[in-house]
């Protein structure tokens, strides 16, 4: 019978379960003889009277415990061993474990074997572990790929070496603001004059200075040189003189001679015209010297020449900041034959000018460092983007065209 049965063989009632005592004891002091229980007929009957899973196997072999540590499982006398190692976690195994046995605890089931899903695949101790699986094959490169991969290191190379000459040279940059710059000088500006008369007498050529502050000098010979030419029939003027920052004008003429020839041959050649300092700098075209090589031989001897110049105060600042003064002008010119009430004017060669309010500043500077490293980050970073949209491009068009190719797709 059940009752004379020990404990420890009924899988469903154990030691420790609620529902195995209340069914085993409890019915026992609520009735006021000993209770049988119901005799076995044929099979080992279960709770509620169904038959139990094991009276259907033939000759059932003894239960025995997982041989794993994770799982605690019910000793002889239905209590739990006492295995430290059995009963310390180790890891998410253990914790499902015992989450498991929680839940069987609760609804009053047995569970013998309990390991997760990941642990019943695992290899006993003496059965031989399964061939690990080879890792696929790489796929074999693409030579179009491969052709993007060197064109974008070539194109990073290009631009790294062009954005490196560009931080290790020096930049002009350029700026426009009203003021008098050189304001050490006086209120002067110096002026180099050079110019070739090949027609006339060196006793007969002068400079004339005049300006609207009332200077009027004629026949100008402080640092001023006359070198004959043609056997002393033409001359060579070369003068260095201060003109003040007013309109005004300097002219070439024949007034501070003695006696006036009757037909004075103006035809020349400019040298040189420069006003300030000589700035000669490779990366500034300006027109510092516009009238060099200016030549008007060919001209009506008896003409004269009008020069209307237009000068602008030029700055120019190198890397150590050091500043030198000079002036460009723009010229116009005409030429003409002047008459009188008393007859032709003898013929001179003027340069009138003017002052311009515009300073123009150049300064020296070279590329910062942050904005060099800058450049390069983005170069390096586009072109890879670049380079990655193509080549996942050419990758995806190969794919489908060796698809089409095997006749997978329509």
């Amino acid at each position: 019978s059940w009752s004379s049965l020990p404990t420890e063989t009924i899988p469903c009632f154990r030691a420790g379960s609620a529902f195995g005592a209340a069914r085993l004891s409890g019915a026992r002091g609520a009735s006021s003889g000993p209770r049988k229980l119901r005799e076995p007929r044929g099979e080992l009957s279960g709770p509620w009277g169904r038959p139990h899973p094991e009276s259907r196997i033939p000759n059932p072999a003894p239960l025995r415990p997982h041989p794993s540590p994770l799982i605690p499982h019910p000793s002889p006398r239905g209590r739990r061993s006492r295995n430290p190692a059995a009963e310390a976690p180790a890891g998410p195994a253990a914790q499902w474990a015992g989450a498991a046995r929680r839940r069987g605890r609760g609804r009053g089931r047995h569970f013998l074997a309990l390991q997760p899903p990941a642990a019943r695949r695992q290899p006993g101790p003496g059965a031989a572990a399964p061939a690990a699986r080879p890792p696929p094959a790489p796929p074999p490169p693409c030579p179009l790929t491969s052709g993007v991969s060197v064109c974008c290191c070539l194109f990073i190379l290009f631009l790294f070496l062009s954005e490196l000459t560009g931080f290790i040279a020096t930049e002009i940059v350029n700026e426009l603001y009203v003021d008098d710059p050189d304001k050490d000088s006086g209120g002067k500006i110096e002026v180099n004059l050079n110019i070739s008369l090949p027609n006339l007498h060196c006793e007969l050529v002068g400079l004339d200075i005049q300006d609207e502050m009332g200077r009027h000098e004629v026949g100008h010979i402080d640092n001023s040189m006359k070198i004959p030419l043609n056997n002393g029939d033409g001359c060579r003027f070369e003068g260095h003189f201060s003109i003040n920052k007013v309109p005004g004008n300097f002219h070439v003429s024949t007034h501070s001679a003695t006696a006036q020839p009757q037909n004075p041959d103006m035809t020349h050649v400019i040298h040189k015209l420069s006003f300030g300092d000589k700035l000669q700098v490779h990366n500034v075209h300006g027109a510092f010297n516009a009238l060099e090589g200016a030549d008007k031989l060919s001209s009506n001897p008896l003409a004269s020449h009008d020069y209307i110049l237009k000068i602008v105060p030029t700055v120019y600042e190198d890397m150590s900041g050091k500043q030198r003064y000079s002036y460009q002008y723009t010229v116009a010119n005409k030429e003409y034959v002047a008459y009188s009430h008393t007859g032709r004017i003898i013929p001179a060669i003027w340069f009138r000018y003017d002052l311009s309010p515009i300073t123009v500043k150049y300064t020296e500077r070279r590329q910062p460092l942050y904005r060099f490293i800058t450049s390069i980050c983005a170069i390096i970073g586009g072109t890879f983007t670049v380079a990655g949209i193509l080549d996942s491009c050419i990758f995806t068009a190969s794919e489908a065209w060796k698809k089409i190719q095997l006749g997978k797709m329509q």
